[in-house]
């Protein structure tokens, strides 16, 4: 029987370790400034990426992988005579899906399954984990496929911006909003809904105070929470990121913590200081 090997792309913002650990097959995305197009965790890292907008004051472009991408990627395993399922970055958000399903077509029926996330960051990442844990059970591409798609509408994703600047710059933002809230010191609370980043709160003060939104929004449903793992994940902010952490531990069942760093790609579109929680509920 063809062994089931799990493939997706550099937005899943999991950990080396979590990587090499459930042998997950990563596709890079593309960051670009000016005319250098980088690979997202392969030729560019969020510090050095931070350091380019603060020197340049422009953000790059974010760009999928291309179809001959996803097709160079999957030959090696479709050669090896193993299956793929590829679980990739929302479709509401990147041609990343489309640009695999176009590779996927070119290889022999049945052999690459593409399945939407409908999320971003860790929240794509806590799918990858459950297929590599059900591919190593020995579980069929059909029965993963099930299982992903059941469970791609109860993954919870949610993280506070720090700054406006980089939703502003990257035309997420008007010039208006970004003003007002940069005056107030508005910082958001972002949910990724149905695929898309939805506008969750507003958070008027001190950092502190978001924070905590963040934390009380995910403790209010604490009792609903798969408790095998959970994902802390942030850009820039490892001593909150560890707060959040502790905090999780102490006021939760769930099993593992795991705090994890964002790519490039997320980063460049939600900017330095973000912290997001990201779990699956039951």
């Amino acid at each position: 029987m063809s062994r089931v090997r799990i493939f997706t792309d550099s937005t899943c913002d999991l950990s080396e370790d979590l990587i090499q650990q459930y042998q997950i097959e990563i596709v890079p995305l593309y960051v670009v400034f000016e005319e250098q197009s980088l690979k997202d965790g392969v030729s560019i890292k969020p510090s050095r990426l931070f350091e380019l907008v603060d020197q340049t004051g422009k953000l790059p472009k974010t760009a999928a992988p291309s179809p001959l991408d996803f097709e160079r990627a999957f030959e090696g395993a479709i050669q090896s005579g193993d299956d793929v399922v590829y679980i990739g970055l929302s479709s509401e958000l990147s041609s990343t899906i489309q640009n695999a399903s176009i590779a996927a077509a070119n290889f022999p029926d049945d052999r690459i399954t593409v399945i939407d996330s409908m999320s971003l960051s860790t929240g794509i990442g806590v799918l990858v984990l459950k297929a590599a844990h059900a591919a190593h059970d020995g579980k069929s591409v059909a029965e993963i496929k099930s299982m992903i798609e059941s469970l791609r509408s109860r993954i919870e994703v949610e993280f506070i911006i720090d700054t406006l600047e980089y939703l502003h710059k990257g035309g997420r933002c008007s010039s208006v909003q970004h003003f007002i809230g940069s005056l107030l010191k508005i910082r958001p609370v972002v949910k990724v809904i149905n695929g898309a980043m939805t506008l969750k709160d507003k958070v008027r003060g001190k950092r502190e105070k978001a924070l905590q939104q963040l934390l009380d929004n995910t403790l209010a449903q604490k009792d609903d929470m798969d408790t095998e793992f959970l994902f802390v994940t942030h850009a820039l902010a490892a001593e909150e990121a560890a707060y959040v952490k502790r905090q999780i531990e102490q006021q939760t069942n769930v099993k593992q913590v795991y705090i994890t760093e964002t790519g490039c790609v997320v980063s460049s579109h939600c900017g330095p200081r973000t912290v997001g929680i990201v779990f699956a509920k039951k």
